[in-house]
């Protein structure tokens, strides 16, 4: 497997990958005494599962990016068998670093947000994934960052375990971020990329 950085002309390549995945069980947050005595999470199976397709949300397919961002700051991966078509892609991460209007970012500059990753449905479970967060950590080293954040939900069960198994950390948890989604909670992942912070000087 070969992992590229790509132009950002590519974006047409990019929305070829189709993000969607059957939601079969999700994670179900139980708090005690309004949070203050605890927070807890259980995976739950779902009577009836259903479809999630990020790209279906109007302004969300990765066409779309361009007209809603000033990507000139964004770093777009494939991941692709070297002896395969030019176009044959087997997954795909963006991300995005020093790019005013994306309030992920927190008007930082040691940090960058892996906007989004996929792959193809053939390829799932093989890797791939794996190979282009790797490559994504290193993208976001080259550019001084001290972090990468990724936006998940509690629908998305394999994610959440994707991204705590890649050694990232449960930094948020937003129960109310979806206002027309109210079964959907935001958890929000950070991965350190470096060692330790620096300490504070001694006064």
């Amino acid at each position: 497997m070969e992992i590229r950085e790509e132009p950002r002309s590519r974006l047409d390549a990019y929305a070829r990958i189709p993000i969607a995945f059957e939601v079969e069980r999700v994670l179900e947050l139980s708090i005690e005494a309004a949070g203050l005595t605890g927070i807890a999470f259980a995976e739950r199976p779902l009577r009836a599962g259903f479809r999630k397709d990020y790209d279906a949300i109007p302004g969300n397919r990765p066409t779309d990016w361009a007209t809603r961002f000033d990507l000139s700051n964004w770093g777009l991966l494939s991941a692709r068998q070297q002896a395969a078509e030019p176009d044959e892609w087997l997954g795909a991460a963006a991300l995005a670093f020093d790019t005013p209007g994306v309030h992920m970012l927190a008007a930082r500059a040691d940090l960058a947000v892996l906007w989004d990753l996929r792959v193809t449905p053939a390829s799932r479970g093989q890797g791939v994934g794996t190979a282009l967060f790797r490559a994504a950590e290193q993208w976001a080293r080259a550019r001084g960052c001290r972090q990468l954040k990724v936006e998940t939900q509690n629908i998305n069960v394999p994610a959440c375990r994707f991204y705590a198994s890649r050694g990232c950390t449960l930094g948020s948890i937003d129960r109310f971020a979806y206002p027309d989604l109210p079964q959907e909670i935001q958890l929000v992942w950070y991965k350190d990329l470096v060692a330790s912070y620096p300490s504070e000087p001694e006064s």
